[in-house]
């Protein structure tokens, strides 16, 4: 959608949205509703060439950025938020609700609350208790405070590839953290899982409160076994979260490997799910979920306020979130976009979705036919990483980042990760000795353009890493 058909399609909502108000008297400066609009009008004065020179600037400086929008734009999880989404945000913040209290929000707390049910059924939970937090990383957090509510005392587990956050949250609610090893493919071992189990329960280790799988780590992709982490809690009695920030809408996506697949099927039998809409969500940054499949978690939030939630006997989300501020307008605008793009398979939402994992499989293939660069499984999502093939890690991870300096100069933007030489197979670095890692390079693809764009995309690549190693 073009600019300017996005802001006749904003203008004409906001006039809609000034319909709403009728009645109101004439605010102080002829700014009253409805005869003027919330659009072009405010109580305090604004300069029409005072504001064009400051917008002026505001367009400068945000020059100073990649390209996130463009399918050259192959690096970290970074993706536009869809039109729809970016008009009602927009919409929204003519009125500027806060959904921590009906009084502040009434309508866009409604709005949240059937959009956080409507992911509750993309994952297919029988029932639920969520919200809308800012971000994967505080409903992460929220979701191991109940579990530390829940378990005090318990080791929080996870994978030594899962998001550094995790580590960080039980940090900080003095929570016992501890990693789990994973397999060749970057995903939870599960014997290394059942092992650490085994050792709590003979006493030799303490006793294990909740285990998190990750369904898509951020550096590789990767989606941990969660069937088999399901029935092993079944066994040894704890609790599974699933940190889906990035991989969770893959779950309606139809073309997905089998390993995969059967993880994701097993998503309805958890604790607790974070999903990350301002990811494959399309929508604006800071827009998270945090899903309870027990509703009497809700118990665990319980305070009191002196001036807030009178308003109405219905439930107030303050009084279910850690939070208290939050943007009305974030669950404005992830209502509106699901509603134009349902989150069902064999939708167009999830067809783009698999547009992303066709592009990934698409340039690993490349990748894996090309000597220069040295590849070490197909992808589970639409991460893709790949070392350059030199003698040592030490030579190949300086490769990599000369390749990610001169790709950058060229329009092509890629990320870097630090990831374990294991992950390779067995004698890419023969003289590796007791080296770990090596800095690799990486693309997150997570754009449906990105299937079209990949030939260009390796291209560049190829052009800028035989100009590095000739």
């Amino acid at each position: 959608m073009k600019n300017r058909e996005f802001m006749h399609l904003l203008a004409e909502g906001i006039r809609r949205l000034d319909q709403q108000f009728p009645g109101l008297e004439a605010l102080p400066g002829g700014a009253g509703l409805p005869e003027t609009s919330f659009l072009g009008d405010s109580t305090t004065a604004i300069e029409d060439s005072k504001t064009a020179a400051v917008l002026e600037q505001v367009a400068d400086r945000l020059g100073d950025n990649y390209p996130y929008f463009h399918p050259l734009y192959a690096g970290q999880m970074l993706k536009p938020p869809h039109p729809i989404a970016r008009a009602a945000y927009a919409m929204a913040m003519a009125i500027n609700p806060n959904n921590h209290a009906l009084d502040g929000g009434r309508a866009s707390s409604k709005m949240e609350m059937e959009a956080v049910a409507a992911i509750a059924k993309m994952f297919g939970l029988p029932q639920h208790l969520g919200h809308l937090p800012s971000g994967g990383t505080f409903a992460n957090l929220e979701a191991l405070w109940v579990a530390g509510q829940l378990a005090p005392g318990a080791a929080i587990l996870a994978s030594d590839q899962a998001h550094y956050t995790h580590s960080r949250i039980s940090s900080v609610l003095k929570l016992s953290f501890e990693t789990i090893a994973t397999d060749g493919y970057g995903r939870m071992d599960l014997q290394a899982l059942e092992s650490r189990l085994q050792q709590a329960e003979v006493g030799e280790r303490r006793r294990v409160g909740t285990v998190v799988a990750t369904l898509g780590t951020t550096a590789i992709g990767s989606v941990d076994p969660l069937a088999g982490i399901v029935e092993l809690a079944r066994r040894y009695k704890f609790r599974v979260h699933v940190d889906a920030a990035y991989g969770g809408y893959f779950c309606i996506s139809s073309d997905l490997q089998t390993n995969t697949a059967r993880a994701f099927d097993a998503i309805a039998n958890v604790d607790s799910i974070v999903v990350d809409p301002h990811k494959h969500g399309l929508q604006p940054y800071g827009c998270g979920c945090v899903l309870f499949s027990d509703q009497s978690v809700g118990r665990l939030y319980k305070h009191d306020s002196p001036y807030t939630y009178f308003s109405s006997a219905e439930l107030h989300l303050g009084e279910i979130s850690l939070e208290c501020s939050r943007a009305g307008a974030a669950a404005v605008a992830l209502w509106a976009t699901q509603q134009y793009l349902p989150m069902v398979t064999g939708g167009s939402f999830a067809a783009d979705l698999d547009c992303s994992l066709m592009a990934a499989r698409d340039l690993f293939g490349h990748l894996a036919a090309d000597e220069h660069f040295v590849t070490a499984f197909p992808p589970e999502l639409d991460i893709v990483f790949w070392a350059v093939q030199a003698e040592t890690p030490a030579e190949s991870g300086r490769l990599a980042q000369a390749i990610f300096d001169e790709a950058a100069a060229r329009n092509l933007h890629l990320a870097l990760a630090l990831l374990p030489v294991r992950l390779f197979p067995s004698g890419t670095w023969p003289a590796a000795g007791d080296v770990t890692h090596v800095r690799c390079l990486r693309s997150v693809l997570m754009k449906p353009e990105h299937a079209a764009w990949v030939p260009e995309i390796f291209r560049l690549l190829r052009e800028v890493t035989c100009a590095i190693t000739k």
